[in-house]
């Protein structure tokens, strides 16, 4: 009973999501945080940086590797991202006749707190080796809400007062979920989590700055022993790591989106030595800066997305 209605609530989804998106890849929606993807055929490789939301796929089915960890996901599980992560995503089951449909919906944290602070929300402790990415189960009920989100767009008028009651509502699913402990341990004040997350945010959003491991450190509130043992766990990577993977990715959106020579992207987004640039990018992407991005403006290629939820 419970299976047939969940897979009526994905047939629906995906129509709506037809609907609002036509023929268009990638939709920016007037609901604040969501947008819609679509493809129709399995794509390459992409590295990207996945913002801290849930990714609902209504039909075909998506891999992502964070380190060395693969997270594959479909119609019956989502996406589940609690920091910003610099991921490898591809596309691995699309097709013209049944193309990957999906949702995005980007968290704010101060609406998460809120929810956790609600006395009748109670929710699983964390095992302290997860990382900050999860898959979990779409239930009916998960599914519904989703489905009266993407409603919402063709009312527009009722977006400002509704579209924040049913995000609450999608939150509040994920949190009574097995994988909400790790939602809750990033929004948590003083959890080990939340304070690795402070670190990770500094990072994101000084990644061109010089890096000093004991300053992030104070900014955490913890050991340098203990910072790289949680930031290791909750992206797999060091904190030296994630920097390098967000300058990289954002260097070749630099000359992919605004036609900045290599070295200038180097020095943009912080590298001191253009050499060192080409060589770390060339080991990251498979080949040096300008001949990928020559491979990337080929007609044939699979469109770039540096950064996103989906």
């Amino acid at each position: 009973m419970l299976r047939d209605q969940a897979h009526e609530l994905r047939t629906e989804l995906a129509r709506k999501i037809v609907s609002f998106i036509g023929s268009a890849e990638n939709r920016a929606t007037e609901i604040p945080g969501l947008t819609l993807h679509r493809r129709t055929a399995p794509t390459a490789p992409c590295s990207m940086t996945y913002e801290p939301s849930v990714t609902v796929i209504a039909q075909g089915r998506k891999r992502v590797d964070l380190g060395r960890t693969s997270f594959t996901y479909d119609a019956s599980r989502f996406l589940l991202t609690s920091v910003d992560l610099p991921v490898v995503s591809r596309v691995t089951e699309a097709s013209e006749e049944v193309p990957c449909l999906a949702l995005s919906l980007r968290f704010e944290m101060p609406v998460v707190r809120e929810l956790l602070s609600r006395e009748e929300i109670d929710v699983a402790e964390v095992p302290s080796d997860s990382p900050g990415m999860a898959t979990g189960e779409t239930t009916v009920e998960f599914l519904g809400a989703c489905c009266r989100l993407v409603d919402l767009l063709a009312s527009p008028q009722d977006i400002p007062f509704l579209s924040d009651l049913i995000q609450r509502e999608i939150i509040y699913r994920i949190l009574r979920g097995a994988e909400g402990a790790r939602l809750r341990a990033i929004a948590t004040l003083g959890e080990q989590s939340h304070r690795t997350a402070k670190a990770v945010a500094w990072i994101r959003a000084n990644y061109a700055k010089p890096l000093c491991v004991e300053d992030l450190a104070e900014i955490a509130g913890m050991g340098v022993s203990t910072l790289h043992h949680h930031f290791r766990v909750l992206t797999a990577m060091s904190p030296l790591q994630y920097r390098k993977q967000l300058r990289l990715q954002a260097a070749r959106g630099l000359m992919l989106m605004d036609g900045l020579d290599a070295a200038s992207a180097a020095f943009e987004v912080g590298y001191e030595s253009a050499s060192q640039f080409n060589r770390e990018y060339s080991r990251f992407f498979g080949q040096p800066p300008m001949r990928d991005i020559r491979t990337l403006r080929l007609p044939s290629a699979q469109p770039m997305e540096s950064v996103g939820v989906g």
